[in-house]
């Protein structure tokens, strides 16, 4: 007779982070060096307990807590400074919405954002990347931060909206994003009202582009209402207004709300993944080369990538994983516990600050050997681990993951591998990569680089593999 060996509870460290300023807590340092004070806090514990302002907060510092926290959203929901803040941005959209009102409002969107009807977006896509590629001189500079953030900013407004805003909307929506991102960050990590309601500057340039960002929004609602129904996201909102369909009518400032959250969750980070891209291909001459290779046998002639190109674009979807591996966007993010509970042993009181970070996940040595090498070779198929898979969550986990996770993948894939194949991107001399500037997403904010003209080499016919054909890396779902 055997018995069954029970199995042992694991033993997590818990600690408190050391260096906490009166009444700033740690918020300066997480604003000064934001990566060096998250490295350090392994060091103290799988738990490590901080300050944000006067605000006790705990800090999850590894990967299965991390699943703890959000596999369970019922206990762990959304909420905390983070939240509280993009709650007078995007109301009770679906990023901020609780635990409770989660489902129906995913349900009214998933539609459009299902891997199906991704494929639609591909055409979509590749012409804004090629309007970019045909906008980009060879031989001069291009402020390719800006330049992403247009492309991102075309893409998801024709998504939404279709053809609703021009030019100079675009590139108004645009700057105000920047602007709401950046000061979002500050009023998180430094959760006191007072400060903000002072007439700073830099305080008066958020109020701005919190209002415009709204007005824009609004203005584009009631010309809709004025015209023709559109086959795009806002005509499904207006459609769940006026109640058709068998759920009860959403009311107006749900349509607002849920549009907004999408325009800002659509156009930042995707954005700031593409420009970190280029950056890291620059510096690593081996991987851009392999992405190079496969762009001329899989896109002979610089052609542009469609919908069945995809599942060949193996070596350019694996660059866009490690990208979000090595510098991913969303980098921070806080949950707040519903009711007393535990967490790595320690009892937590209801209403506590919970936050977890993909950066000090991807960037763990137990995961990711080497973890500040750029290695695209990562996520070719058969190459990483389950717990390596588990340990990457550019867009979270659970049922509050990203809803459009793979529309953002696609789109990232279709346009590196658009602008890569035609153009290539040099770091002016004397570049120095620096610690990017903190904002709720992380990436170079002013990314400017040499551009030149890609002379392709001549490709072999393609050969279909059905053993890579959608495994690229980050798991589709």
């Amino acid at each position: 007779m055997t018995r069954a060996v029970p199995e042992q509870k694991r033993t997590w460290r818990t600690g408190t982070a050391p260096g906490i300023f009166p009444l700033l807590g740690h918020g300066i340092a997480l604003y000064r060096r934001p990566l060096a004070f998250l490295n350090s806090l392994p060091a103290h514990g799988d738990l490590v307990e901080i300050r944000l302002g006067p605000l006790r907060a705990w800090m999850v510092c590894h990967p299965e807590l991390t699943h703890e926290v959000l596999m369970d959203p019922h206990t762990f929901d959304k909420g905390g400074p983070l939240y509280d803040r993009l709650g007078n941005l995007m109301g009770d959209g679906l990023v901020t919405c609780r635990q409770p009102a989660h489902r129906t409002k995913r349900g009214l969107l998933q539609p459009g954002f299902r891997p199906s009807h991704v494929a639609h977006y591909t055409d979509l896509v590749t012409e804004e990347a090629e309007s970019v590629c045909d906008a980009w001189p060879t031989g001069q500079t291009v402020p390719v931060t800006e330049t992403m953030m247009t492309l991102t900013t075309r893409v998801i407004s024709r998504v939404l909206l279709s053809d609703s805003l021009d030019d100079t909307t675009t590139a108004e929506v645009r700057d105000c994003l920047t602007a709401v991102v950046r000061g979002l960050f500050v009023r998180t990590v430094v959760p006191i009202d007072a400060l903000f309601r002072l007439p700073t500057p830099a305080n008066r340039r958020y109020r701005y582009a919190l209002s415009r960002l709204h007005a824009i929004i609004d203005a584009v609602i009631a010309e809709r209402r004025r015209g023709a129904d559109r086959d795009d996201v806002l005509g499904t909102l207006l459609a769940a207004a006026r109640g058709d369909g068998a759920a009860a009518p959403i009311t107006d400032q749900e349509v607002h709300d849920h549009l907004i959250t999408l325009l800002l969750t659509g156009v930042e980070a995707p954005a700031l993944c593409l420009a970190d891209a280029f950056s890291l291909l620059a510096r690593h001459p081996e991987a851009e080369r392999r992405l190079h290779a496969e762009l001329d046998t899989v896109l002979p002639g610089g052609r542009r990538p469609g919908p069945d190109d995809l599942p060949h674009l193996v070596f350019t979807r694996c660059v866009i994983s490690e990208t979000l591996r090595h510098s991913s966007p969303g980098w921070l993010f806080t949950r707040v516990a519903t009711k007393e509970t535990e967490l790595a042993g320690c009892r937590l009181p209801a209403g506590a600050t919970v936050l977890y970070s993909p950066y000090l996940l991807h960037h763990d040595p137990s995961s990711f050997p080497d973890p500040e090498r750029f290695d695209p070779g990562r996520w070719l198929p058969g190459k990483p681990t389950a717990e390596q898979r588990r340990a990457l969550i550019p867009f979270s986990a659970g049922n509050r993951k990203c809803l459009g996770d793979e529309f953002a993948m696609v789109e990232a894939t279709l346009a590196l591998a658009t602008l890569a194949g035609r153009r290539r991107l040099r770091h002016l001399p004397g570049y120095v990569a620096g610690v990017p500037r903190p904002a709720i997403t992380l990436g170079p904010r002013s990314l400017v680089m040499a551009c030149e003209a890609r002379s392709r080499a001549t490709a072999a016919p393609r050969a279909s593999d059905s053993r890579t054909a959608g495994d690229h890396g980050v798991d589709n779902t």
